[in-house]
């Protein structure tokens, strides 16, 4: 039997008391109020309701030793990248390697695999293989239905697979970005129950309206906390908080302990904020995790106060896992899947031809998943649409990994890179090769870097030429995740070297071939309006 006392927040009973909790079994055996104890505040447990644990380039052995430092013990896992690259292989390693440590990994089965007919993945989940995923115990919930247009003109194959869940009694994840009005209702009435793609609070205001739950977002790349926090305080039992994708230098950093002081700082309730980081997303999931309730497993976190969220100690099941700076579980060796078909490519295969000289040309915004559009006249030579780095308007190109294919090539601003290129194979949702750069030349060799490596994030500028390799999937590293973290680093000091302003460049970057977020993007088949699912003729 284990006793831990300090200043306990209850998130149920909604109070806070001087008091003591009896561990027995890796269960609350008991609840005891005290009147002399430690300064410091035991609180729930951090659940990160939606994240795809491959952004962080970590496998998840990896991913749990970073965040279990931060007082994250749970997080609903979205594995929809892995199977995108691996199909069921790569869901079953996912879950596999989650096995081998203490943290909480709450996978759900990928819905839309690949997420749309328009681009190249390396595997199809078709409706047989979505139920098999879901009959299996491991798998908690239908992942985020991003086939959105599927919902609304009833798709049978769409409905078979969200049937398939609520058959099963398992949540369906939401993912429509942009619904409203009598769109986000239809998209609702199919049984979808969240939404974290809202990007302005009326959005977010009609879907809860439908009957949603919201999970802001505030990763590495999506930010959508300072457009939708007042939610919190409007409709406190319909909001969750999530990160959907974060690197990992901002992983070494923080966690869901990050949102929740920020939320605090600004006057928010502690317990509206706990029920969203902890107590929402254990009862919509159904999860076993336990929120300081006698009979629950204990589950919690030790910090020095709710304001600063500076984590003592995690402890999962009875069990400390991080404490006094120090993680309480051994490394595990991770293994390597992935499918990848390198091929070497010249700079000539970048070159774009047309007789249109006026191009349509993707605006990226820094901190959104979202694109805009404009149309720019654009030099040409001997038919050959030229890039301008000095109006900042920059080649992409998308590259099929799966098998050789000529390029797809367009143009793209914001990228703010004046001499050189970067590359990703993290590259949402198929994760096939997307570059950006200002020449042919630098742009062929940060892909011929990735291709090199069998995946990962490379950065050519001048003479200098670097490659993070992401062996697992050509998304993840099994490396230790200080490691990456300091390759992460290294490759986006070099992106700045070259202009960038962009505060996660490979974040966004690998967004850039994100087909079901709007409004244009590029699939390695060629450039993509996503708000009517159509290509874009160049």
């Amino acid at each position: 039997m284990t006793t831990i006392k300090g200043i306990l927040t209850d998130p149920i009973q909604r109070r806070q008391f001087k008091g003591e909790i009896v561990i027995e079994n890796g269960k609350i055996k008991e609840i005891r109020e005290l009147d002399d104890v430690p300064d410091h505040h035991i609180l729930p447990p951090l659940v990160d309701s939606h994240i795809h644990i491959e952004s962080s380039m970590l496998v998840p052995s990896e991913f749990a030793r970073l965040a279990v430092q931060h007082g994250t013990v749970a997080t609903v896992s979205d594995p929809h990248e892995i199977a995108n690259v691996c199909g069921i292989e790569g869901v079953e390693y996912m879950i596999e390697n989650g096995n081998k440590v203490p943290l909480k990994f709450y996978f759900g089965a990928p819905s839309c695999v690949p997420a749309t007919p328009f681009e190249t993945a390396g595997a199809i989940l078709d409706v047989d293989a979505v139920k098999e995923l879901l009959e299996r115990d491991e798998i908690h919930y239908l992942s985020e239905m991003m086939n959105w247009p599927g919902v609304l003109n009833d798709d049978p194959d769409v409905l078979a697979k969200i049937e398939a869940a609520h058959d099963l009694g398992k949540p369906v994840d939401g993912h429509a970005p942009g619904l409203k009005g009598e769109k986000a209702e239809k998209y609702a009435s199919a049984g979808i129950s969240t939404d974290h793609e809202c990007f302005t609070k009326q959005e977010a205001l009609d879907k809860i309206k439908a009957g949603m739950l919201i999970s802001i977002r505030e990763g590495s790349a999506a930010k959508n906390y300072d457009a939708l926090i007042e939610l919190l305080g409007e409709h406190p039992g319909k909001i969750m908080f999530c990160s959907d994708d974060k690197h990992p230098d901002d992983l070494i950093r923080g966690h869901m302990n990050e949102i929740v002081a920020r939320t605090l700082k600004l006057g928010y309730n502690l317990f509206d904020t706990l029920h969203a980081c902890a107590v929402l997303p254990v009862q919509h999931y159904n999860l076993n995790v336990g929120l300081l309730q006698p009979g629950d497993p204990a589950d919690f976190i030790v910090v020095d106060s709710p304001g600063t969220m500076n984590v003592l100690q995690t402890w999962i099941d009875g069990k400390p896992v991080y404490q006094k700076g120090e993680i309480l579980f051994p490394d595990v060796d991770s293994s390597v899947i992935n499918r990848f078909e390198p091929y070497q490519l010249e700079p000539k295969n970048f070159k774009l031809y047309s007789e249109k000289s006026e191009q349509q040309i993707i605006v990226a915004e820094d901190g959104q998943l979202i694109t805009q559009k404009e149309t720019a006249t654009l030099r040409s030579k001997n038919g050959e649409i030229l890039a301008d780095p000095d109006r900042d308007i920059l080649k992409i190109a998308v590259i099929n990994r799966y098998e050789k294919q000529p390029p797809a090539v367009g143009f793209i601003k914001n990228f703010g890179l004046k001499n050189g290129a970067i590359a990703s194979s993290v590259a949402h949702d198929s994760h096939n090769i997307v570059a950006v750069g200002s020449s042919d030349e630098a742009i062929c060799e940060a892909v011929n870097l990735v291709m090199e490596s069998r995946g990962g994030i490379s950065a050519v500028h001048g003479d200098q030429k670097d490659v993070l390799p992401l062996p697992v999937g050509g998304i993840m590293s099994n490396d230790s995740g200080e490691i990456v973290a300091k390759g992460y680093e290294r490759l986006s000091k070099i992106s700045r070297e070259m202009g960038s302003t962009l505060k996660a460049p490979f974040m966004l970057i690998s967004f850039m071939a994100l087909l079901v977020i709007p409004s244009l993007k590029m699939s390695d088949k060629g450039l993509f309006d996503g708000e009517d699912f159509v290509f874009v003729e160049q």
